[in-house]
């Protein structure tokens, strides 16, 4: 056989011998690399505190607050819509033409105030004419009351005949009839001519003018002489859970003064204060809530008619309740908590039960006392126990209400976890 087909590769062990040292190597270096990190990771769990041997464990920058007593008022937040106590659209009541228009548009009027003149003469000459009417049966009434007596008289002196006396008083009679008829007739001529002045028969804000001067107006019209809208005091109705009815009630018949606050549709600005009024006497199945009205007095003609507001109704006030900042609290699997700074630099954890909040404060019913430091900003970096580092506070510097001076006893505050070696 060649020589050649009978040599051996020795060189092909010796490759894979060390491909295999190679590979030992680096698992054994990721062991003990894996080993390490373990330690650390513990050693650092089982010294929480601010220092781990020689070095320190970063703290965080958190801001803060105190919890503090103040009263937090319970209210009901609602959508509502302004409505005027009263709507008038002005028609004349008797028909003829507009001499005179005496309102500007836009203006406040009183009760009774002058709007507009018809032309009065054609009710003057009718009232003249029913008072002359009136005056000449009144004559003739008088005539025959006096032939009457002269006849009953004679009656009884026995010098005419019943009949005659009898329909002597039938004319009388007759006549007193016609005196009355008269009488009503000189009313109505007067009433018309005083319609012919037209006057508001409610006060408030007159809108814009339908109708011009010269036109001729009649009773039938539609559209009248003038709209005036009612604006102070003025109503606000709204909307509010069926569930918050019960509650209301109670406070209604406590005779107690629920005071409503209407905003704006941004919230921004205060339109109007005001008082609850009453509520409606069925609450709609459909969406489960009960109208209810609110009275404001309106001087500044801030509140419109039609105008979407946000209302807020004041049910009760809590007193004397602890309140924090609403960014202090926090949500987790077994409920609200907050982030409570301890003397030592730490924050630790602490469950709360919450109150009645406002704006941006919220009230703590359990769990939490006055005047303790509440974390406000930057809790979600934080776990139970962390370091934290007040606002333009050094490392190491005191806890909230601490100082760096020395003590009555002349011993400066040590931070936890020092060793003090």
């Amino acid at each position: 056989m060649n020589d050649k087909n009978l040599s051996i590769d020795t060189s092909s062990p010796v490759r894979h011998r060390s491909r295999l040292a190679s590979l030992f190597i680096v698992l054994v270096g990721l062991g003990l690399l894996g080993t390490l990190g373990w330690y650390l990771a513990h050693r650092n769990a089982a010294n929480p505190g601010p220092r781990a041997g020689n070095r320190v464990r970063p703290s965080a920058t958190v801001g803060f607050a105190a919890a503090k007593n103040a009263d937090i008022p319970i209210r009901l937040e609602a959508l509502g819509t302004v409505t005027p106590l009263a709507v008038a659209t002005v028609r004349p009541q008797v028909s003829g033409v507009l001499t005179q228009i005496l309102y500007q548009e836009g203006q406040r009027v009183e009760r009774g105030e002058a709007l507009a003149q018809i032309d009065p003469r054609p009710f003057q000459l009718a009232l003249d004419q029913a008072t002359g009417q009136l005056a000449r049966d009144e004559a003739q009434l008088i005539n025959a009351r006096v032939v009457l007596e002269r006849d009953r008289n004679l009656l009884a002196q026995d010098s005419i005949a019943q009949q005659d006396v009898d329909t002597q008083a039938a004319t009388t009679k007759q006549l007193e009839g016609t005196v009355e008829a008269d009488r009503a007739a000189v009313g109505t001529a007067r009433l018309n001519l005083a319609y012919s002045r037209v006057t508001a028969p409610i006060g408030g804000r007159v809108g814009l003018r339908p109708v011009d001067i010269g036109n001729t107006v009649s009773t039938s019209d539609t559209t009248g002489i003038a709209t005036i809208t009612q604006v102070a005091p003025i109503d606000v109705v709204f909307t509010l859970p069926a569930d918050s009815v019960t509650a209301v009630e109670e406070r209604v018949k406590a005779k107690a003064a629920l005071p409503v606050t209407v905003l704006d549709r941004t919230r921004a600005n205060v339109l109007g204060l005001g008082t609850f009024l009453t509520l409606d006497n069925q609450i709609d199945s459909q969406t489960g809530t009960v109208r209810a009205k609110a009275r404001f007095t309106n001087e500044q003609g801030t509140l419109f008619p039609n105008q979407f507001v946000n209302v807020q109704v004041q049910l009760n006030v809590v007193q004397n309740a602890i309140v924090v900042p609403a960014a202090a609290i926090r949500h987790g699997p077994r409920g609200d908590f907050v982030y409570v700074i301890a003397a030592d630099h730490t924050a630790h954890i602490r469950y709360v039960k919450l109150g009645p909040a406002i704006d941006d404060r919220a009230s703590i019913s359990s769990g939490l006392k006055v005047d303790e430091q509440v974390v406000t900003e930057g809790g979600d970096r934080l776990t139970d126990g962390s370091t934290v580092r007040l606002p333009g506070q050094k490392v190491g510097g005191a806890g909230p209400g601490q100082s760096q001076q020395p003590g009555r006893h002349g011993r400066r505050h040590k931070p936890s976890g020092d060793s003090g070696g």
